[in-house]
C-alpha cells in the first residue's frame, strides 16, 4: 500500500515538473523582445478585437433585460406554434381531430394569431440575440459535456428560429426562392424550434426566475427600460406595417401588407384560373354528385333553380391575408338530400384543375352539416369570375382558403 501512494506521488510530480517545463519553454519562445513574442503579443490583439474580448460595455448585455425579452418572444413562439398546429391539422387532419365551423371567423382569428405572432417575434428575437451574443465569444468555449449540449441547443434554437420566421415571411409573400416543399419544411421544423425552445427554459429557469423577481426588476436602469421600450415599439411597428392583409382596420396603414382588395370582384386572389389551367368552362359543364342513389349530375341552370342562401363570409388564407364576402348559391346540405346522403356526410370535392395539391379536398361532415357551407355561384351579386371559380365552387365557414375548392365539377359522398 505504502508503495503503491508512493508511485502516485512520483507520478504526480513528475506531471507537475512536466508542465512546469513546458510553460518555462513557452515563455523562453514568446519572450516579448523576440520576434516570435511580438507575432503572439499582435495575434493575441487582433484576437481580441475579432472576438469582442476586450470590452462588452453595454448595460443591456445583461441577464435581467434578456429574460424579459426572452419572456415576450416565448409567449409569441407559442402564440405562433400552437396556431400553427392548429392549421396544419385542419388542412391534413388526423382521425381524432376535430374542428368547427362555428364562429365563422374561428379560422381567421387564429392563422391571423399566427401570421401576427411571427411578424411581432422578428424584432425579438434580432433583439434577444444581441442581449447574449457576447457569450457565443467566452473563453473556453466548453466548459463541460453539459455546457456543450447546452450551447448546441441554442445553436439549433437560434437556427430553427430563423428559417421559421424568414420562410413564413416568404410564404406570406407567396415567393418560394428553394426547391423544397414548404409546408411540410415549416411543419417539422416548428416542432424543432418549440422543442428547443423549451429545452432551453427548463436550462435557464432558475436565472429566468430569478431575473423576473420584483426587486430584480427594479434594477432596470434608464438605458435598460429604453431598449426594453424600443423593442416593444420594434415589434408593434411591424405588426402595424404587414398587419393590415390580416387585421382589416389596418389595411390602410399597413404600407407592406400582401393583400388588398383589388382583385377581381373586389376579393384577393391567390391562384389564377390561368395558373390552374382551366382556361375555358362551356355550357356543356356537369355538375356530378355522387351519393347512396347513385350519381346525379346538375347544369348550372338547374343549380340556380334551387334554394339559395346567401351568406357572408371570409376567405381567409394560410399567408395570413383574409377578406369577407358576400356569397350566393346552394346550401351544400340541400345537395346531400338530393341524392340521398344523410345529414353529416363528408365529401371528396374535386376541381376541373388537373394537377396541384389541393385540386381534391375533403369536406368533413360538420361543415356539410352546416346551412351556411355553400356550393357559391354569385359572388356580391354578380357571376362568379372564372379567377374566383366559376362555374361553382366550396364556400364553407371558419374554414383555410386553400380548402375552398374552385372550379369544382364532382361531390362524393365518403362517409
Amino acid at each position: 500500500m505504502v508503495e503503491r501512494k508512493g508511485r502516485t506521488v512520483v507520478r504526480r510530480a513528475t506531471a507537475v515538473l512536466s508542465r512546469d517545463r513546458v510553460n518555462a519553454l513557452r515563455d523562453r519562445v514568446f519572450r516579448p523582445e523576440t520576434r516570435l513574442g511580438r507575432l503572439k503579443a499582435r495575434t493575441d490583439r487582433l484576437q481580441d478585437k475579432a472576438f469582442g474580448l476586450l470590452r462588452f460595455k453595454s448595460l443591456v448585455h445583461d441577464p435581467k433585460v434578456t429574460s424579459r425579452i426572452g419572456s415576450w418572444l416565448g409567449i409569441a413562439f407559442t402564440i405562433c406554434f400552437v396556431t400553427g398546429v392548429i392549421s396544419h391539422f385542419i388542412q391534413h387532419p388526423a382521425a381524432w381531430f376535430y374542428w368547427p365551423s362555428r364562429p365563422v371567423n374561428l379560422y381567421r382569428i387564429t392563422q391571423g394569431a399566427h401570421v401576427i405572432s411571427g411578424v411581432a417575434a422578428i424584432p425579438l428575437l434580432i433583439a434577444k440575440l444581441w442581449t447574449v451574443y457576447p457569450k457565443l465569444f467566452e473563453r473556453p468555449a466548453v466548459k463541460s459535456v453539459l455546457h456543450a449540449l447546452e450551447r448546441i441547443s441554442i445553436l439549433v434554437l437560434a437556427g430553427a428560429a430563423f428559417f421559421e420566421l424568414a420562410s413564413g415571411t416568404f410564404n406570406a409573400a407567396q415567393n418560394y426562392p428553394w426547391s423544397f416543399f414548404f409546408t411540410t419544411a415549416h411543419y417539422a421544423v416548428a416542432w424543432i424550434a418549440f422543442g428547443s425552445l423549451l429545452v432551453h427554459i427548463a436550462v435557464k429557469l432558475p436565472i429566468i426566475r430569478e431575473s423576473l423577481t420584483r426587486e430584480k426588476r427594479r434594477e432596470i436602469d434608464v438605458s435598460r427600460r429604453a431598449f426594453l421600450r424600443t423593442t416593444w415599439l420594434t415589434s408593434g411597428v411591424a405588426v402595424l406595417v404587414f398587419g393590415g392583409s390580416t387585421i382589416p382596420f389596418l389595411r390602410n396603414v399597413s404600407a407592406l401588407s400582401e393583400r388588398s382588395d383589388n382583385g377581381s370582384q373586389g376579393l384577393p386572389v391567390n391562384r389564377t384560373a390561368k395558373e390552374a389551367s382551366v382556361t375555358t368552362v362551356d355550357s356543356s359543364w356537369r355538375l356530378e354528385v355522387v351519393g347512396p342513389n347513385g350519381t346525379t349530375t346538375f347544369s348550372r341552370e338547374q343549380l340556380q333553380s334551387m334554394r339559395q342562401t346567401t351568406a357572408e363570409l371570409p376567405i381567409a388564407c394560410v399567408e395570413g391575408w383574409s377578406q369577407t364576402a358576400n356569397w350566393s348559391g346552394v346550401p351544400v346540405m340541400d345537395l346531400l338530400e338530393a341524392v340521398g346522403a344523410p345529414q353529416g356526410s363528408s365529401l371528396r370535392v374535386s376541381s376541373l384543375e388537373k394537377g396541384g395539391l389541393y385540386n381534391s379536398t375533403t369536406l368533413p361532415g360538420t361543415h356539410t352539416a352546416d346551412p351556411l357551407t355553400l356550393l357559391a355561384l354569385r359572388l356580391e351579386g354578380k357571376v362568379l369570375d372564372l379567377d374566383h371559380g366559376y362555374p361553382c365552387r366550396i364556400i364553407a365557414p371558419s374554414r383555410p382558403g386553400v380548402l375552398q375548392t374552385k372550379w369544382v365539377k364532382r361531390l362524393e359522398v365518403i362517409t
